[in-house]
Order: C-alpha cells, then structure tokens, then sequence
C-alpha cells in the first residue's frame, strides 16, 4: 500500500467546454440526456465512489452547476474553470481539500461511465499507481495518410487503444505536472507520460462514450433505453 490509501477520493469534472458540435447554445456539460443534464449524470455516477466533486464551469454557470449537482451526496465545490481542459483541471486543482490523495479527472460528456470502470481506477491508485487511465481495444483497421489523403501505413492497431475516463492519478503526482502551464497535452495522462511517469491502465466500457455529437446522444440513449 502507498500513501494514496489514506486520503479521500475527490473528482474533478472539467465542464467548462462550449456545445458547438453538439449544435446548442449552451455549454455541452448542461445539455440533457433524458431529462437529465450530462453534467449531473456524470456527477451521480462518480458520487458513488468520491468524497468530494469539484466542478470546473464557465463563467456565468457557477450557480447552474451547482444546482445540477445539489442532489449528490458528497462535499461539492464549483470553480470557474479556463479556456482548455488542462486550465480547467489546474484551476480545480487549487480547490481540493487538503485531505485528498486521490484524484479523478473525468469528462461530464461522458456521463453513463459505469461503477466498475470508476472502482477499478481507484483501486489501481491505491495499490500503487502514479497514474490509471480506462481503455477500450481498436476495432477498426487505421491508416496513416499524407496531407493530400494518400495512405502512407497502415498501423499495428494490437497496441493501440482508444482512452476513456475517469482517468485517476495520486494527487501530488497531478499537482506537480500542472504546476508548469507551458507543458501541455491533450489530457492529464499526456501531462504525466511527458513528465517521465508510468501510467498504467485498466478496462474501460462502451457505455462510457463521450457524447459530441448528435447522433452520440442516440446512442447514448439506446444504452439508458437497455437498462429499463
């Protein structure tokens, strides 16, 4: 065991992104999926797991973020969150309670991630790992191509995989790769891998799709629609 399995578990849900894939004039994390706003559902299924759920919003959503969240038993903070991801996680960062060794980094666009994928991402943390991220296989064959579309290889895809969230890390681990903003990545596991760290990871789910577009919400909802 390490020092992780001491403190509490905490989630930061970056929601401060814009809905215009999904074609809506609000921010994607308020946007509903049966009746219900992703950014909600995303917090009940990681309040299962955490003690505290830290909330990155736009400016001008703090009071609708929290409302969204009012119902979820654990402490609940809302920031104001950045420009990008990265600036969103960070200005979370600065939140977290003192107490906390365990941090979940997990997109609100991904609100159907089942119990199993977020318990899996936290046992991996307490039995020693720097870093965890859920993955899923490649089906699809994937091609490299130019500029002009031709096909230059065709990759091995037997060692690629397609990542999901919550990806989870110990939290003084997460603290250090953002404390230097010039470094930047596509998520926080990108931070910890530039930094030297190893990140390991664990099976994710389909269920646990990342809803950008339209035609994501039905599919989304034709897994809601299974569970009845």
């Amino acid at each position: 065991m390490t020092n992780a399995a001491a403190g509490r578990v905490a989630a930061i849900i970056p929601a401060a992104g814009s809905g215009v894939r999904l074609g809506t004039q609000i921010p994607k994390a308020f946007v509903e999926l049966a009746n219900m706003s992703l950014l909600k559902r995303s917090a009940i299924a990681l309040g299962q797991l955490v003690d505290v759920i830290i909330v990155a919003a736009p400016e001008g959503y703090l009071e609708d973020a929290a409302d969204e969240i009012v119902t979820v038993e654990v402490e609940k903070i809302v920031v104001v969150g950045g420009d990008d991801r990265q600036s969103s996680v960070a200005a979370a960062l600065q939140a977290i309670p003192s107490d906390v060794d365990i941090v979940l980094v997990h997109d609100a666009a991904r609100p159907l991630v089942p119990y199993r994928v977020i318990e899996d991402v936290v046992l991996a943390i307490r039995a020693g790992a720097k870093g965890v991220v859920p993955v899923l296989p490649i089906a699809d064959t994937i091609k490299r191509v130019d500029s002009a579309g031709r096909i230059i290889e065709t990759i091995d895809r037997d060692s690629l995989r397609r990542v999901q969230t919550p990806q989870g890390f110990q939290r003084q681990v997460l603290d250090q790769v953002h404390s230097d903003p010039t470094h930047s990545a596509t998520d926080d596991a990108g931070l910890l891998e530039a930094a030297g760290f190893v990140v390991t990871t664990v099976a994710g789910d389909e269920r646990a799709l990342k809803i950008t577009t339209m035609d994501d919400i039905q599919h989304a909802l034709s897994f809601l629609e299974e569970t009845l």
